[in-house]
């Protein structure tokens, strides 16, 4: 795709270059150093499409439909690995950010009636676990998407994840045009950014591509513990940066991102309470929604 480098739509003029050095410094409320943004995400896979990524390979390697044991494989986490999560946050008063297909609340309305009645948020993720660079009309897909969101949960959702953090270059401009107002698919700071669209600014929050189960676990095929090391070997360092005199200090964000037939496998479940009871017993961190961080940035005043 040519593109002139002066084209606003590219990813660089959208969202303006700001070394971390020069950011002002901010402060959580409470005086607390990090928000942790956990995200859920659960998706509707459809049996008649290649399924968004695999865990068995086919046999030699040729590509079939319907995939039944990959669909499978994540259906178990719809069915199991869902109410695992739905428990270990409760029991805990913690309330995440669910990144949920518009289709989720129709295909799935006992999982998402569930989070809803535990008052997580719901954060757009498409209609369908489906790359929006394969949608052909994204603002009937976005609106769509919102409608059945605002169906189920009485309020339009704030937040936008692509699946697969998937967007085209005039994805930005359909998102706040459709009342979206935070975006997690440019993840290039540890606090939030504006983007540019056409009528006025996106605020990004930074989700996680490490800080992650799929790359993590699915992909790299790390031991499954290395995702608590991560995600506590991080916060540890933003917690030092953020408390610390230098020019890196001030509040920072720490997002991480699971999944129902990943994470919530019984094998792996253990792995996510510990990581929570670590952060809880953590007098310097907060547990925060994507609506509360966009709050709360916003209020700070920060252009950046």
């Amino acid at each position: 795709m040519d593109m002139a480098p002066d084209d606003p739509r590219r990813p660089e003029n959208r969202l303006a270059y700001r070394a971390a050095i020069d950011r002002p410094r901010h402060t959580l409320p409470g005086g607390k150093h990090v928000a942790v943004w956990p995200v859920v995400n659960v998706e509707h896979w459809l049996i008649d499409h290649p399924m968004p990524r695999q865990i068995l390979v086919p046999p030699t390697a040729a590509s079939l439909l319907p995939d039944l044991p990959n669909w499978a494989w994540h259906e178990y986490g719809m069915r199991v690995g869902f109410w695992r999560f739905l428990e270990a946050f409760e029991s805990r008063g913690i309330r995440p950010t669910l990144s949920i297909n518009g289709s989720v609340c129709t295909a799935y309305p006992r999982i998402a009636e569930a989070a809803h009645a535990a008052d997580w948020e719901f954060m757009a993720h498409g209609f369908h676990q489906v790359p929006t660079h394969r949608v052909e009309d994204q603002p009937e897909m976005i609106a769509r998407t919102v409608a059945a969101i605002t169906e189920l949960t009485g309020r339009p959702p704030r937040g936008w994840l692509g699946p697969g953090l998937t967007e085209t270059l005039d994805t930005p401009d359909h998102l706040h045009a459709a009342g979206i107002e935070y975006v997690g698919d440019f993840v290039v700071d540890d606090r939030p950014c504006r983007v540019s669209t056409r009528t006025g600014d996106l605020v990004t929050l930074p989700y996680s591509v490490e800080l992650n189960d799929i790359p993590l676990l699915a992909i790299q095929h790390h031991r499954a513990d290395e995702f608590v090391e991560r995600a506590l070997a991080n916060l540890d360092r933003l917690a030092a940066e953020a408390a610390g005199p230098g020019p890196l200090g001030g509040a920072k964000v720490m997002g991480f991102a699971i999944h129902p037939y990943i994470t919530g496998v019984p094998h792996r479940i253990g792995l996510l309470e510990r990581l929570l009871d670590a952060i809880l017993a953590r007098s310097d961190v907060v547990f925060m929604q994507g609506t509360e961080i966009l709050d709360w940035y916003r209020a700070t005043g920060d252009e950046a």
